[in-house]
Formats: structure tokens, sequence, C-alpha cells
């Protein structure tokens, strides 16, 4: 890790850095996609995701750019409903679902408690409900939520990394004991969870951004989380691209996601998936790039170490 950085991060200066929001309709999602996922039963099945319409975050994290599609002021009540309601109807014949809203489900300003019974009659004939929170607002709520789903509800939650100096510099406003009890609430009352676990964020070498990723599955899933996610980070949010510049941030290279995956699903503690979205941006090698996606999302769905990719960038 740098030594000899000036990198000083709060709310204030993460928000100085951005650029301008994308214009977004509160009563419509800002994104629809179906993805095959391997589900905790081993089957592989499609998994809708509906990326829906929300004020932005309270916690500003350094590396986040999910305000671009936010709204300034919270959605109305009734509004998250609508939006759910205009999704499902392009995506039927799904049992298995995600809703993710650029900030925390059990936020009261973001998803309204009044709200819930009416999601929760939507979303009836899914098998498994996925959303997504702060390990700060796992309380109660979620348990008012789970009482009214019919399908089984699984919580996302941002560990992100399990070093201490480096989760304080992402302005994550948690420790990893907050992480640990949420799960432990959630696995208390019958709640599944997972967790999102960054792959070389700021201030770490390649080395170090392996060995961090590793040691937060190791935490993740001895604290009960069912499954773990590695998300490569990303520049364009402003603030990580004036790390990049400064270098005190580099894009993770291709080859550190498929040892961390590699390490995760070599544990069998859990699924492990690897974030495979614009995977070209860490890689290259214009030779091996494909192959290297796909044996990605083959071990996804196989939790299996796939044959490695011979590729003379190997040595590079």
């Amino acid at each position: 890790m740098s030594e000899d950085s000036d990198l000083l991060v709060n709310d204030h200066w993460i928000v100085s850095m951005r650029g301008n929001k994308n214009n977004v309709d509160p009563q419509k999602p800002y994104g629809l996609l179906v993805e095959k996922e391997r589900t905790i039963s081993g089957k592989i099945e499609d998994t809708g995701i509906i990326f829906l319409t929300n004020r932005e975050c309270p916690f500003h994290c350094l590396m986040c750019d999910l305000w671009r599609n936010t709204t300034d002021e919270p959605v109305a009540i009734g509004s998250i409903p609508k939006q759910i309601a205009w999704a499902l109807d392009q995506i039927p014949g799904v049992k298995q679902l995600k809703l993710y809203n650029s900030g925390s489900f059990f936020d009261r300003r973001a998803i309204p408690v009044e709200d819930y019974k009416e999601i929760a009659s939507l979303l009836s004939n899914f098998e498994t409900v996925t959303v997504e929170s702060h390990p700060s607002l796992i309380n109660e709520k979620c348990l008012t939520f789970r009482d009214m789903l019919k399908p089984d509800l699984q919580v996302a939650l941002g560990l992100e990394t399990v070093h201490p100096q480096i989760l304080r510099t992402l302005n994550k406003q948690m420790t990893i004991e907050d992480f640990r009890d949420s799960v432990s609430f959630l696995t208390k009352h019958g709640i599944r969870s997972r967790a999102f676990i960054l792959l070389r964020p700021p201030l770490l070498s390649e080395s170090e951004g392996i060995y961090w990723a590793e040691r937060s599955m190791d935490f993740a899933f001895n604290t009960g989380v069912e499954c773990c996610t590695i998300i490569p980070v990303r520049a364009g949010n402003g603030a990580m691209d004036f790390l990049m510049g400064k270098g005190d941030f580099n894009l993770p290279d291709i080859h550190s996601l498929e040892m961390v995956l590699e390490y995760g699903i070599g544990l069998n503690k859990g699924r492990v998936f690897a974030d495979v979205w614009d995977l070209g941006l860490f890689s290259n090698c214009n030779n091996c790039i494909k192959k290297r996606t796909d044996r990605l999302i083959e071990m996804n769905m196989s939790q299996e170490i796939a044959t490695p990719i011979k590729c003379e960038c190997n040595d590079a």
C-alpha cells in the first residue's frame, strides 16, 4: 500500500468531483436485464435485475457511480411499485429477481415502508428476491418486509474490503464489526446474505489487491454470508479518475480476477461470482479477452475451476 499518499476523502470532496446526473423517470426503472445465475440449489436459471429509479444513497462511497441515475428528492409513495410492475411485464416467466435501487432497500426515504405490502404482492410468484442494503440499515424493517414476502429473501451487503485503512478511505462509514453484526442479525432470522467484495480499491498494488480480496472473502464466509461477488474496481465517477491520474489507483488486471475467483470457489464455502461486466477494461490482450471472459462466466455457472487459458500475456 502506498505510504506517501495525501489522500483525504470525505463526502464533500467525493461529491465535488462528480459530473452531471442522467435524466431519469421516477415512474420507470432506469435499467432492466435478465442474466443467468447459478442458484443456491445448483440450477442455472434466468435472474431478472431491476434497477429502480430512486433517490441518491445517503452514503457517499468513494468508488460508487450509482448516483448518476438517481433523483434529487425521494420518489413519491407508490412510485416504486409502479416501477416494479412495469418491469415485471417485460420479463415474464422469470422466477429469480434482484431489486437494486442505487442505495439501500431498507432506507425508508428510498423505499417507503408504506410500499412494502404492494411490492410483496407483486413478487408473489418469484422463488427468491434479492435486495441491497448498507449494513447499518439492517434492522427490524428487514423482518417486516420478509414476513410479507412469499419468496425467499436475500440481502446483498457491501463489505468491500477488510483492510481497515482502505475501508475508512472508501468513506463506507462502517467497520467490519458492523458488517458481522448485520450478517448475524440476518442469519438469526433466517435471511440469507451475499457480500460485495472489491478487487484492488485505491492505494493497493496488484498483489495487495489480490491478497485483500481473498482475506475479505475469508471474513465474509466466516461471518455467515451465503455468496460473494467480486467486483473489479473501475474509474468513471470523477473521484476515481482523479485518483488514477494522481497514481493512487490503477485498474486491476483480469488475471487477478481469475485468481481471486479460483480462490473463492476453492474454499467451497458458498457461491462465488466474478462481475463480468465490461471486462475489456481490465485486459490489454485482444488475443485472449473473449476466452478469459467465457472462462469466468463458465466458473460463475459451474462453481468449478475451469481449464486455464494459455496466452503469451500470462508471462507479461
